[in-house]
């Protein structure tokens, strides 16, 4: 199979280390922007103009209009994306909408620092192997003969690439190493490969 993957531009959630999750629908901050458009430049520049892909995005407003600038650079209006679900961020339950300090407060650390990634679940949200659940079920459902491009989340990234390349087993689910927010991957058989390494944040915080 051939997927490339990218993680979505910053948004004002992200600026703010509010947490969003993947109900929370967030609308990109004008780095968030930039970063978009140097998302849609790279891939222009990668597969040329209307590539011949099936075109994936999770139904957040972050992912989606993030899709649209990358859209408007390969020559596909945003009616071209197909929405899927399974591609949304962690639910992370009661914390969506909060600031991660006031959670911190609350419940002490809540990211392993080494990993960027969640160390304890939220409550009421999801947990690594529900996410590789569905991310299994939707690459499941690709035709494998069809290249894809879909623009996800960060976490919901690291989970997919691990699924596809591999990456350290976390929770009994294989997950990728962190990348910044608009950073796209290329993972063609397995291997992946970078086409451009975005300007934003890492870590979980930016889920």
């Amino acid at each position: 199979m051939d997927i490339i993957l990218a993680r979505h531009a910053e948004t004002v959630f992200n600026a703010a280390a509010r947490m969003q999750g993947h109900m929370a629908h967030t609308p990109l901050t004008r780095a968030g922007i930039t970063q978009a458009e140097a998302m849609g430049a790279a891939l222009a520049e990668a597969l040329g103009p209307q590539p011949d892909r099936d075109l994936w995005v999770s139904p957040s407003g972050r992912t989606q209009q993030t899709a649209a600038i990358v859209g408007e650079h390969l020559g596909h209006p945003f009616f071209d994306w197909r929405q899927d679900a399974r591609l949304l961020e962690i639910d992370v339950g009661n914390w969506e909408g909060r600031y991660y300090a006031d959670i911190v407060a609350e419940v002490g650390p809540i990211i392993d620092t080494d990993r960027r990634l969640f160390s304890v679940p939220a409550p009421n949200g999801e947990w690594f192997p529900a996410i590789a659940a569905r991310l299994t079920s939707w690459l499941a459902d690709l035709d494998p003969a069809r290249p894809v491009l879909a623009i996800s989340h960060g976490v919901t990234a690291r989970v997919l690439r691990g699924l596809l390349a591999g990456g350290e087993e976390w929770h009994g689910v294989r997950v990728a190493a962190d990348a910044p927010q608009g950073t796209v991957f290329r993972i063609v058989d397995g291997v992946e490969s970078v086409i451009l390494t975005g300007s934003g944040a890492r870590s979980a915080r930016a889920a």
